[in-house]
């Protein structure tokens, strides 16, 4: 039974992967991300070197607001939260597709191993439903609290929750799916 449920965690891994990459490796991604004209992404991407450059590699709000000028330019806007890389990448980065089908691999067995320990005795649409709440439960916090807690741009953490919800929704039903039927699983202890 423990195989069945790594089985279905790395089959659930897969199935949370292929998610992400519909919504975020395909032309899809651009209902989620905004577009700057060339020359004005050219203006932004050496502002960004000569400004951040030195500092390098890292998150950053800007303005900062921990100074008391920061806070005023902070208050007054505009504002932004950038996520900054010194060096870049290639767009399309075989390494990440790897690292990310690796990631999702061990997120999926993970929950695996939850749901074995702990649900296994349920019917699969009960496991599935716990799934799904803790599939909506999560995302909704990381994600849509970004609107809430930092007033981010709804619309990139709107698709971020949509996404990250049907990925561990395919995920969790790949493993709910794959556990053996209640009897089969009430007749084996769990522990």
């Amino acid at each position: 039974m423990m195989g069945r449920a790594l089985l279905g965690g790395i089959l659930g891994g897969v199935a949370m992967w292929v998610v992400g990459f519909i919504f975020w490796g395909t032309p899809l991604n651009r209902l989620a991300l905004s577009v700057a004209p060339d020359a004005a992404n050219a203006a932004v991407q050496s502002t960004l070197a000569q400004q951040l450059g030195p500092t390098g590699t890292g998150v950053y709000a800007v303005p900062w607001p921990g100074t008391q000028i920061g806070s005023g330019l902070y208050a007054q806007g505009p504002v932004a939260m950038g996520q900054f890389n010194a060096g870049g990448f290639p767009v399309v980065d075989g390494g990440a597709l790897i690292g990310g089908l690796i990631l999702a691999v061990i997120a999926a067995v993970l929950v695996a191993f939850a749901i074995y320990r702990l649900a296994a005795p349920l019917s699969f649409g009960r496991r599935l439903t716990l799934v799904g709440l803790f599939a909506i439960a999560i995302p909704a916090y990381i994600h849509l609290g970004q609107i809430v807690f930092n007033h981010a741009p709804a619309g990139y953490f709107i698709y971020s929750f949509v996404c990250d919800m049907l990925s561990f929704l395919a995920a969790g039903a790949m493993i709910a799916w794959m556990l053996p039927k209640p009897a089969a699983a009430a007749a084996k202890p769990v522990d």
